[in-house]
This record gives C-alpha cells, structure tokens and sequence, in this order.
C-alpha cells in the first residue's frame, strides 16, 4: 500500500452489476452510505443495486481514493486505475449546486467509471434507456433517448398496460455465445411531479400531494420507486426485442411511426446513445473538470458491438415514433 493511500482509514468495497470498486477517504461523511435513500441524485436511479462487498483485491476495476484537504483548488490525478482526488470536498459537497454531480451521485464520477469499466472489462454496455417486457410473450421493449425525449411516458404508460418493468434508466447487454444477455436496470426513476398528477395520477400516492410543495411541479422531480411493478428475472436471454427512438409532444394529434431500415442509420443512432455518458467531460462539485472518458478503442468496439446487436435475428428493425402521451404506442402492442 502506497503512504498516500494509507492516509485514507475509511474503506468501502462496492459491486455494480459486474463491476468492483475500492473507495477510500479519510472523512468517513465523503464515502457513500449503502443502500442510501430513495432520492434524485442516488444511483439507485442508474443501476438495480448497489452492493457493499469486501475491499477488492486484484480482481478491482478500479480505485477511487478522495482526500479532504484545505486547497484552494481540488485536484486529481491518475495511476494505472486507482483515482486520487484531493481538496476541500466536505465543504464543496455542503455548498454543491446539484448533488448528482458528485463522486456518488447519478451523474457523477463512479456513475461514469462504471460504464466505462463495464465495457473494457466485462463486454456489458448500457443503453440509457427504459426497458419494460411483455413476460408473456418473451419480448422486451427498449425505449432509447435523452432527458425529455419521452422515456417516461412510455414507462408508466407501458406499465398501465401491462407491462412488467426492466428497468427505468440503464439497460445492460452483452453479446455471449452467439446469443444477448440483457440485465435488469435501475426500479427507481426521477419523475415530474407534474407529469404524474397530470398525465399519470394513477400512480401517485395520496399522501404524497399533501407533503409536496406543488408549485413548482414542472420543473420539480421526486424518487418515484417503482419496484412493484419489476419483471420476474434479472436478466433475459435473446428475447425478441423492439427499440424504439421516442419523440413525444403534447398537443400533438395522433401516433406516426417510421422502421429504420437502413441498418448503419439504426447503428449510428445506437452508438450515440451508448456513448454520451462516458465520452461527454463533466463538472464535479461545480469546480472540477473531469474529461471524458472514452478511448479509441472502447469506440471502435462499441460500434462493433451495435452492429452485432443489429444482426441478431430476434431484433426488429428500431422504430422512430412521434406521438403525443396518450397514444405514444399506438399499434406497437399488437401482435
């Protein structure tokens, strides 16, 4: 152990999906408390568990080792995959503008790590996207898009029909054996309080309108934790699967749906989905500025594993849709 590191007395082994990391500090408030509350910047809203385990050994894919010290300015730097980061966090996490982009928030540093490790070591990659599955058929609907492309109606809307849940954030596949293993995703998702008392109140608890400030209801997310409504397995093998781009207006008359055909369309559109958490930079704590993480090789074997995704015969053509909330399925649900 390396005297930098022996400074740090507090230590958390995590697992996250297939991934394991060591974390260390020497202010126990800086490591995350496990499970931790359903609240908008946990990243129980990215990935379905969280898991404490023993601090890892050489199997780690990676080490994230966070010093409280008084700078003027935090700094990091990076030997081989152990992160040393030092300054001032305790007060910068108390004065944060937004506690998602912390080290442990959902669009933080161990959020982005564990996407990119998932791919270099492990050959899982992560839509972000809602998946929702029709059990008695064996068929998953992956819906792909950003903050505000319609993933959400289509999770609660999906779930009022009928569907079981997979998850509401990051869906996680593999290609092993010839075959696609997708893994169960995050049962927690960041809603609109006034996307669920207007468009969905049927999933909105009584008791939570009389706790809620409401007037701000539309620019206001709550936790909303749907784990009652999750699928019996957590994880499928080469079901048949529709991926659907949402684009979703209200006002808007009607449901339009348009087959991507072209294959390198569908492939490039995928690609960028894959890819925008890890490649884009990002700020923590408001101060500091970390790159992307993307390299030219996990790039090239990200496309390679779209196009291969394409090719599986159980896959049908991605489906771009324009609609409004109530009829963003149309005629998707009938066989």
């Amino acid at each position: 152990m390396k005297p930098q590191e022996q400074a740090l007395p507090y230590r958390l082994g995590v697992k996250i999906l297939a991934c394991c990391f060591g974390l260390a500090s020497n202010r126990e408030e800086l490591l995350p408390a496990l499970p931790g509350p359903v609240e908008v910047p946990s990243l129980l809203t990215d990935f379905h568990e969280i898991l404490p385990v023993a601090w890892p050994g050489e199997e780690a894919d990676g080490y994230i080792f966070v010093e409280d010290e008084a700078l003027a300015e935090p700094e990091y730097r990076i030997e081989g995959k152990s992160w040393f980061f030092r300054g001032p966090f305790v007060q910068l996490s108390q004065r944060a503008s937004d506690r998602r982009f912390s080290f442990w928030g959902n669009q933080g540093f161990l959020y982005r790590l564990t996407l990119r490790e998932l791919e270099r070591n492990h050959g899982i990659y992560s839509f972000h996207a809602c998946g929702l599955v029709d059990e008695s058929k064996n068929r998953l609907y992956l819906v792909v898009g950003g903050a505000g492309s319609g993933k959400t109606v289509y999770l609660l809307s999906g779930l009022g029909r009928g569907l079981r849940l997979f998850s509401t954030e990051t869906v996680h596949f593999k290609l092993e054996n010839g075959k696609v293993r997708w893994f169960k995703g995050s049962l927690i998702d960041n809603i609109r309080l006034g996307t669920l008392r207007h468009d969905f109140p049927s999933f909105l608890p009584p008791d939570l309108i009389k706790e809620e400030d409401l007037s701000g209801e539309w620019q206001k997310k709550i936790a909303f934790d749907l784990s009652a409504y999750q699928s019996s397995s957590s994880s499928l093998v080469s079901p048949e699967c529709l991926i659907i781009f949402p684009r979703i207006e209200q006002g808007r008359e009607g449901f339009k749906a348009w087959p991507i055909e072209d294959q390198r369309k569908a492939a490039r559109l995928l690609f960028a989905n894959l890819t925008e958490k890890i490649a884009a930079s990002f700020v923590l704590y408001d101060v500091l500025a970390i790159p992307g993480l993307d390299s030219r090789e996990l790039a090239a074997a990200r496309l390679r594993a779209v196009f291969n995704l394409l090719a599986q015969p159980e896959l049908q053509p991605p489906v771009e849709v324009l609609s409004n909330p109530r009829d963003c399925w149309g005629n998707i649900l009938r066989d």
